[in-house]
């Protein structure tokens, strides 16, 4: 089986490095599938899970809030501007940030008040999307 490197970090930390056979990402232009070998490649994250896919066939989720990906023939990095294991994920912060979001939306005051909440309500949205993920794998 064909492995790449693969590391995955924040300004704060590194989440992952290791091999892996593959990783799967939201990239600006759609979600995108890096296997060893893939074409040099650039791109900006959106919000959502990443999914590393490691040589034992397990996979292990990470969410990320945005960032850049570079793809290398042998090598995939992700710098992610927050990036958390989605089983560390806290469903009910998410929820009330959801909440706040859409009380700021519905008192907005000015565009930058709407800016930040279409963009909390957002990250909130993949956060969510995420934890369903790992719901759904648990079954």
């Amino acid at each position: 089986m064909s492995t790449m490197q693969c590391d995955v970090v924040s300004v704060k930390e590194s989440l992952y490095s290791g091999t892996v056979t593959m990783l799967i990402a939201k990239g600006a232009g759609g979600e995108l599938g890096i296997m060893p070998g893939h074409a040099p490649l650039v791109t900006l994250l959106k919000p959502g899970a990443i999914r590393v896919l490691l040589e034992n066939g397990t996979e292990e989720l990470i969410y990320v809030s945005g960032g850049v990906l570079e793809v290398q023939p042998h090598v995939v990095t992700v710098l992610a501007d927050t990036a958390v294991r989605a089983e560390s994920l806290d469903e009910a912060a998410i929820i009330e940030a959801r909440k706040n979001a859409e009380q700021l939306l519905a008192n907005q005051k000015s565009d930058l008040d709407s800016a930040a909440a279409l963009a909390a309500l957002a990250e909130t949205a993949a956060q969510l999307e995420t934890i369903r993920k790992i719901k759904n794998r648990a079954q």
